[in-house]
């Protein structure tokens, strides 16, 4: 027997046997009330796919009943079908005013009542299998967050270990050159891991629908581009960095220094290696432009999908492909802030990717204050 339930509502006991009787088929469970407020007792204690209720009983009749039900939380959602031997069009409207869902008229037809009985039990069982997904799917969510969470906290440590000890290498008087070069492959090697860890972490953060948090404050682009820069190009980027206007404005300076490092990495790792990334930061009448270009070229067909997560600039066979979060996070980063992110790509002119920022950072979700 399936494990679904149907309320049956009649006054008169041979209507409640024959209504299950007629029912037998679809093996469900009844639950039989011969008045409204047994009715209203079996509901409180029960879980109904639906009510079928006679118009017409002694005290509370089917409408009334039906009102009941509608005016509570945890019986609101449930079908009312009502049977009645009456045939007045004015009190078939009165029913569907009280919440019915249809009515059948007695003496009732078998057929007829086991089949739009059986629509609504499958209807039922159908949101029940969804909300056990979804209650799964939630599960899951939260596991994977506290996951990230766990994760970001016990690599960090690790790594500043790492960033710490390759910089004592390198300051050993007696480092030979092989010894700092391979302080400085550690270093960079760390920094990349750490910049995945947060990646990650943000992604987890937005993926379970959580907003990605920017905390704005009076700044100016071309410092946070050329702190970035700089770092970069310690770990062996080459960039030219052209500024011209006013590039003071409202932003969230760590955020923004979060996703210029993506870019300038992404253009360094899959551009020209004989040509410098050109990195374009100008002050325009109605906010400030960011441009990245190389000589490298993103294929037609990844293009579409570029700010998607876990999608590449590189086809599947390319040994450099990564995971595919930078240039997500720069679309989030961006997109919290308010500013759009777009590419141009081909293989005669190179590829350059520009974000464009108003000077006040009106985000469309997660921002707070500076107190």
């Amino acid at each position: 027997m399936r494990n679904v339930k149907a309320l049956l509502v009649d006054d008169t006991e041979e209507n409640l046997v024959a209504l299950e009787a007629l029912l037998q088929p679809l093996e469900i469970q009844y639950l039989k009330a011969r008045s409204g407020p047994e009715a209203l007792e079996l509901l409180l204690r029960h879980e109904v796919a639906l009510a079928l209720v006679d118009v017409h009983m002694p005290g509370m009749d089917g409408f009334e009943l039906a009102e009941y039900m509608r005016s509570t939380e945890r019986t609101r959602s449930v079908p009312i079908v009502f049977l009645t031997a009456g045939r007045d069009p004015a009190r078939v409207f009165e029913g569907y005013e009280a919440g019915a869902v249809d009515f059948l008229h007695k003496p009732l037809d078998g057929t007829v009542l086991v089949s739009k009985v059986k629509v609504f039990v499958e209807l039922f069982e159908q949101r029940k299998q969804l909300a056990e997904r979804l209650a799964q799917l939630e599960g899951s969510l939260r596991m994977n967050e506290l996951f990230m969470a766990v994760l970001g906290h016990d690599l960090r440590s690790p790594l500043s270990v790492v960033t710490m000890g390759a910089a004592a290498l390198q300051q050993l008087p007696d480092a030979s050159p092989a010894v700092c070069a391979l302080a400085r492959r550690m270093n960079n090697s760390a920094r990349r891991m750490e910049r995945l860890v947060t990646d990650l972490t943000d992604v987890a953060r937005v993926r379970n629908g959580q907003p990605l948090l920017v905390r704005p404050v009076p700044c100016e682009l071309d410092e946070v581009v050329m702190k970035v820069v700089q770092e970069l190009e310690a770990q062996g980027g080459r960039f030219v960095v052209e500024v011209t206007g006013d590039l003071r404005g409202q932003w969230d300076p760590e955020r923004l220094a979060q996703a210029v490092t993506n870019l300038l990495s992404n253009a360094v790792e899959h551009g020209d290696g004989d040509a410098p990334v050109r990195v374009y930061v100008e002050g325009r009448a109605t906010g400030v432009r960011l441009s990245v270009h190389n000589r490298g070229s993103i294929p037609q067909d990844l293009q579409a999908a570029l700010f998607e997560p876990f999608r590449t600039t590189r086809h599947p066979g390319d040994r450099r492909r990564g995971l595919g979060l930078g240039l997500y996070i720069v679309h989030q980063i961006v997109r919290a802030h308010a500013g759009t992110v777009t590419v141009d790509s081909d293989p005669a002119r190179g590829t350059t990717f520009r974000i464009d920022l108003q000077r006040v950072c009106h985000a469309e979700s997660g921002i707070e204050g500076v107190g």
